[in-house]
Formats: C-alpha cells, structure tokens, sequence
C-alpha cells in the first residue's frame, strides 16, 4: 500500500522511490542490504568503506549480507576515520590507491557505511573510480538518512569550504536501518533533527508540526528507540525525493534544500567543524529566516516557530559570538551558491512553502543584511 512515507512492503518496510533508485527504510534493514546491492548491481567485488566508529556495530552484518546473496563475489572493507576533518582529497586518493592495489575493476561496487562524511566521500571515490561505479548507501546517522545518503552528492571538503569538489553520483540503493540509530550518540541524533526541521519548512507545514510536537520526545536520551522514528525519516526521505525528481542538478527548485545552509556551512567552517553539521544548520535556518523576514519575504513569526522547534530538539540557534561575524561573511563566498560575486540565499515565505523568486528559488543578500542578522 502507499502510505505518507512510500509504499509499504510485506516486511513492514517503507521504500520511498527516486529518479534510478530506491530508499528502503526498516528496523533490521541491513540484513537485507546484501540481497538489495546483489539486486540492484550485480558486482563481482563489493568494497565496504566504513567509518571506524561503525565498522564493529555493523560491517560484519553486512559482510554477512553480501556473501549470502552474492557467494561468488569478493568482499574487502576499507575503514576511515571518523568526522568531519578528514573528509578530505588526500583521503580520497588513499581509497582510490587502496582499491587500485586490490584490483577492484569497473565491476565493482562500493559500499557505503556509515554517517554523512562516510556517504560523502565513499560516493565521490565511486563517482570518480574507473570513470565511475556504483555505490549502495547505508546510512548509520539520522542525517544520513534524511538528507545525505538521498539525492546522489558527492564530494569533499577544502580548507575553502564543504563539498566543493565533488560530482553528482547517484547511489544504486539506499538502505536505512532504523535501528542503528540506538548506538548514535544523542548529541547526533539531535544534529541529526536539524535537516527534519529543514524538511518540514521547506515543503511540509503539516509534517513540520507534527516533528514540532515529537522533538522533546524524539531527541531525549532514549528518543533513539522510538517506533515514529521509521514514519519520521520516511516522510523526510519522501520530500527530498520529490524535490530531487523534479530537479536533479539543482538548476532551480532543488535549491529549496540549501535553506540554512548558506550561514550554515559558513559557521561550520569558521568553527573548525567543531560544531557538528546539524548544529551549524540548525543556527543557520535561524538566522536565515531572521534574514527573509527582515528582507519581507518571510511571514512574520516564521523565524520564532522555526527557532522554538530547533530548541524543543535541544539545539542551540544563536549565533556563536566567539566567532567573528566578517570571518562567516567571508566564508559564504565561496559557497557553491554564489552567482556572479553574489551569495544567493533560498529563504522562506512560511512555514512549509519556500520563496520562488521567478523559479529562480534564492535570492542575491546584501552584506549589511546578512551582518545585521549575524548581529
């Protein structure tokens, strides 16, 4: 049957459909990502490449997976370390070296395992190995399984910023097992949170209210457990399917998605990516909202509500005064988003429905606004 997360399988799974693949969402999913890669690539060698925090919860399942469902193939796991900082080129070359040593050829398939810098940078090494070869996502994280394992970006990060080498690589499949969020630290889980927030402002007022209500709940220390978990990431998946579909190389609507992401990425790079990602988002969508109603685009009110449920998800919104607000000025600039000199913001006009701007969806800001809400 079709329900408000994708259809629902006999196994009690939702799998949400986008242009060339499909998001299977489940509590025990992994056991089925062996069958689900086999099914969907073919490989005569599959290369897990797994964050080292992850690999001894979960690599051994999938591991287990594969070679049930594909016995004939060749099974090896490249581990990298966790976090931000090392989702780098040089790590990019040492996968792609290691894979070279092992003779991995074009017919083969990379695994993906864990969070969002894993996803990341595992797809970029598939992206570009022997001009490009499958990658199945396995997103460990709740901001994996919302926003990076879906819609095919790839890339790393330079001391100029996030993601600007990178390539669009859409995944073969993607399989999130709920359940691996139970060994999320909280403080990830509640970074996490951020781009669900994200998704109801951007296309949902209705889920955007529901999440408002579940966020004490969803975020506490036991949050991780919870069966709306599976309804929750569904629903998110569901949205960015649909604005992926409709624009697959972020040439317009897509863009909605970079609401927050603009002072985000700024302030992330700025902190040294001690801030997580889902934190610096989380203060980004703040202030960027601040930033649509100061500039009339934006209901008034919608800044508060999008704050207040931030907040009811423990996360921080105010901008960090330890930073220097020219220093994030200056980081936005070279943000993807930039055109022409101008850094383009996609900003809100309610909840649930984004400023078009004539179908160009973002809009050029000014610096002295943009200081007037970093404050």
């Amino acid at each position: 049957m079709t329900t408000a997360g994708g259809r629902e399988t006999a196994l009690g799974e939702r799998v949400v459909a986008l242009p060339g693949y499909e998001v299977t969402i489940g509590r025990g999913a992994l056991l089925r990502a062996g069958a689900i890669a086999a099914a969907t690539t073919r490989a005569h060698h599959y290369t897990i490449i797994a964050d080292a925090n992850v690999a001894p919860h979960y690599a051994q399942t999938v591991r287990a997976s594969l070679a049930l469902a594909a016995p004939e193939a060749k099974l090896s796991l490249l581990l990298v370390p966790p976090g931000e900082e090392h989702k780098t080129r040089e790590l990019w070359s040492h996968l792609t070296d290691q894979l070279l040593a092992s003779g991995a050829g074009r017919d083969t398939t990379i695994v993906a395992l864990g969070g969002g810098v894993v996803g990341d940078l595992a797809g970029f090494v598939a992206a570009t190995y022997m001009r490009g070869v499958p990658v199945v996502q396995l997103p460990t994280t709740l901001l994996a399984m919302v926003d990076a394992s879906v819609g095919g970006k790839t890339g790393v990060d330079t001391p100029a910023g996030k993601n600007l080498v990178g390539a669009f690589h859409p995944p073969a499949a993607v399989v999130a097992d709920v359940d691996t969020l139970g060994t999320l630290p909280v403080r990830e889980l509640r970074a996490g949170f951020a781009e669900v927030v994200k998704h109801g402002v951007v296309a949902d007022a209705r889920y955007f209210a529901n999440v408002e209500a579940l966020a004490p709940r969803l975020t506490a220390e036991s949050g991780a457990r919870d069966e709306a978990f599976v309804d929750i990431i569904a629903r998110s998946v569901e949205i960015k399917a649909a604005v992926v579909a409709a624009d697959e190389r972020e040439s317009g609507q897509r863009r909605i998605l970079n609401f927050g992401h603009t002072l985000g990425h700024a302030i992330e790079l700025v902190s040294g990516y001690r801030l997580l990602h889902g934190e610096a988002i989380a203060i980004g969508m703040t202030l960027e909202a601040k930033l649509a109603e100061r500039l009339g685009v934006a209901e008034r009110g919608t800044a508060a509500r999008i704050e207040a449920a931030l907040e009811a998800a423990q996360l921080a919104t105010t901008f960090p005064h330890r930073f220097d607000p020219r220093e994030v000025l200056e980081a936005t600039r070279a943000d993807k988003k930039a055109r022409g000199g101008a850094v383009e913001y996609a900003l809100p006009a309610r909840i649930g429905a984004m400023d078009p701007r004539n179908g160009r969806w973002s809009v050029a800001v000014t610096d002295e606004d943009v200081l007037a809400v970093l404050g």
